[in-house]
């Protein structure tokens, strides 16, 4: 009996260690789902809607849960994300995300924090996120330079596209602008950029297409025969100018009548010439279909010296009596857009409206008319309207007044109306050297010489001229009081000179050769003052005013190494293309060593 009980025990003993076990497995099973399911998707962690009456719905399976960790946000390949708390700085909290050892921020944070850029592209039909430590480009140096040559990557300028432009001025023929402030005024520098601009773009851009759509000489039998409309009393008839020994239209149009008109149809390229004299008053009127719904826009140019209208689909700019024989050259897309945009900010308001089709043009007043055409670019036309708004607007010191105050910050004294810039002085003379090469017209090269008389002047005297620790020669942007001493105008200065020296040849261009010289041996010697170790600085702010620096935003820390670039196919001193070299580095996030 006694073997028979202990074999009872036994099997019994064996039974509950087996149940053990297997309630042991069970519970460790139901655990381990329970925490995986926390680390699915939150998309994972829908539950299908319930159904009335379902019996495995009940409250009992669902009783009140302990606090959950941190929401799971997804789990890939095994590797399982969480939302986690940031501190910054000790100051402010973000949510950021962790997996496993790695902890990963907003974009949209880092982007601010660091001024830092990046987007999602789309590359072979896949997304990808595109990163970029700064947002500007270094443009590749043509070398050599030359003064008769593309400026710079000036060839990318579009300046009358910008939205400091009020327009482009229908009795100068150049950019009006309001950078400091809503009234406009003419601004050197602005002016210059626009001649170089289109002066570049005239060496880099195949030749523009023209579009003959009248003239009065036989020679052209398609135009001759232009498709012109003459309403009743209203009169066009072909007659000989002797002042131009050719044939041109003359016409008689009746404020109060439709207006002689001349059909165009154009819907390729938006750039209006002609040949026009007036004897009365009068205006040339442009008829466009838009991007607009509705009745069409037109542009009228009109014999008065307004500036520019917009009213009920009518833009209007005033082009000057035009009572001898001149060409008006106009961007229908530029004079469109500046008209609908027109505010009194100093800003252009942004529009969609595009031209479509130039449908035709029309002519009220008396007057002569001749060579009507359509081109792709006039880009020769808009250089020598600027390089002849300086020849004409120069004064009696050799400079371009700017009549408009300029505040560049607390501590400096504000510049009053009628300041010199010597950017503007540099940039001026690149222009007008360029248009004596073309036309060796020597009223372009004496203005050029002229310019050079405000870097003479010290700037308390009028002049541009400052000297950084009473040895080194600078040519102000701004003469500021005290002295600014910003780098990109100083180096633009610098340009003008060299240009200037190059063309009118060693006696004539001495001075400006002297000039040059000194300027550069100053900016070797203070280039470094303007290195941070991660960028550029836009002025020595700093350094006049004790104050903290004002550092060059990217565009400008790319406009520097264009500069230097191109002084460096001038100059061969190694300091610029060290300089370059650790100014492009900064521009991916390489910094200078520390200590």
């Amino acid at each position: 009996m006694r073997c028979l009980a202990a074999r009872v025990n036994y099997k019994t003993l064996i039974v509950i260690c087996a149940l053990f076990t297997l309630i042991t497995v069970l519970l460790w099973n139901r655990c381990s789902s329970d925490t995986s399911l926390r680390f699915l998707p939150r998309a994972a962690l829908v539950a299908p809607s319930p159904r009335v009456g379902d019996a495995s719905i009940s409250s009992q399976q669902h009783p009140p849960q302990p606090p959950e960790p941190p929401p799971v946000v997804g789990a890939v390949a095994g590797l399982k994300y969480e939302d986690i708390d940031c501190l910054i700085n000790d100051e402010s909290t973000i949510k950021g995300r962790r997996e496993g050892g790695e902890i990963y921020l907003p974009f949209s944070w880092m982007e601010r924090y660091f001024e830092v850029y990046g987007k999602v592209a789309q590359y072979d039909g896949y997304d990808r996120f595109e990163f970029q430590h700064s947002y500007s480009k270094v443009y590749a140096q043509r070398e050599p330079y030359h003064p008769d040559g593309v400026f710079m990557s000036f060839e990318g300028y579009n300046v009358e596209v910008r939205d400091r432009v009020k327009c482009i001025s229908g009795v100068e023929g150049v950019p009006l602008s309001t950078q400091w402030g809503p009234q406009g005024y003419f601004y050197a520098i602005q002016i210059a950029q626009y001649g170089l601009s289109h002066y570049s773009k005239n060496l880099t851009e195949r030749p523009p297409y023209v579009e003959v759509y009248d003239t009065a000489e036989d020679r052209d039998s398609r135009a001759s025969a232009a498709p012109w409309s003459v309403p009743k009393g209203c009169v066009l008839s072909r007659v000989h100018d002797k002042t131009r020994a050719s044939s041109v239209r003359q016409f008689s149009a009746p404020e109060s009548s439709e207006g002689v008109s001349l059909q165009l149809g154009n819907s390729k390229d938006f750039i209006l010439s002609l040949d026009v004299k007036f004897v009365s008053n009068g205006s040339v009127s442009v008829i466009l279909e838009t991007t607009e719904k509705g009745p069409p826009f037109t542009i009228r140019y009109v014999t008065s010296t307004q500036l520019i209208a917009f009213k009920d689909r009518e833009v209007t700019y005033g082009v000057g009596p035009r009572t001898a024989w001149s060409t008006l050259t106009r961007d229908l897309l530029t004079d469109l857009r500046k008209g609908v945009g027109l505010s009194n900010t100093k800003a252009v308001k942004a529009t969609k409206i595009m031209p479509r089709r130039v449908v035709r043009l029309v002519l009220h007043g008396r007057g002569f008319v001749d060579n009507v055409t359509i081109s792709t670019t006039a880009h020769m036309a808009a250089f020598f309207a600027a390089s002849d708004w300086l020849t004409r607007n120069q004064d009696e010191r050799g400079g371009w007044p700017i009549m408009v105050t300029r505040k560049l910050g607390e501590g400096f004294r504000p510049l009053e109306p009628g300041w010199y810039s010597a950017m503007a002085q540099g940039q001026a003379m690149s222009t007008l050297v360029r248009a004596y090469l073309l036309t060796k017209d020597q009223a372009y090269l004496n203005a050029a010489l002229k310019a050079v008389g405000p870097y003479k002047v010290p700037s308390a005297q009028h002049g541009v001229k400052a000297v950084f620790m009473n040895k080194y020669d600078w040519y102000e942007e701004y003469p500021t009081t005290p002295s600014s001493f910003v780098l990109n105008g100083f180096i633009y200065s610098l340009l003008g000179l060299h240009d200037l020296t190059e063309t009118a040849g060693e006696k004539l261009g001495r001075e400006a050769g002297q000039l040059f010289s000194r300027g550069m041996e100053s900016l070797k010697a203070m280039l470094p003052l303007f290195d941070t170790g991660s960028g550029s600085i836009y002025d020595l702010r700093h350094f006049m005013l004790t104050t903290a620096p004002n550092l060059a935003r990217w565009d400008y820390h790319t406009t520097h190494i264009n500069q230097l670039q191109l002084l460096a196919s001038i100059d061969n001193a190694p300091v610029f293309k060290d300089v370059v070299k650790r100014w492009k580095n900064y521009l991916k996030g390489i910094r200078a060593k520390h200590n």
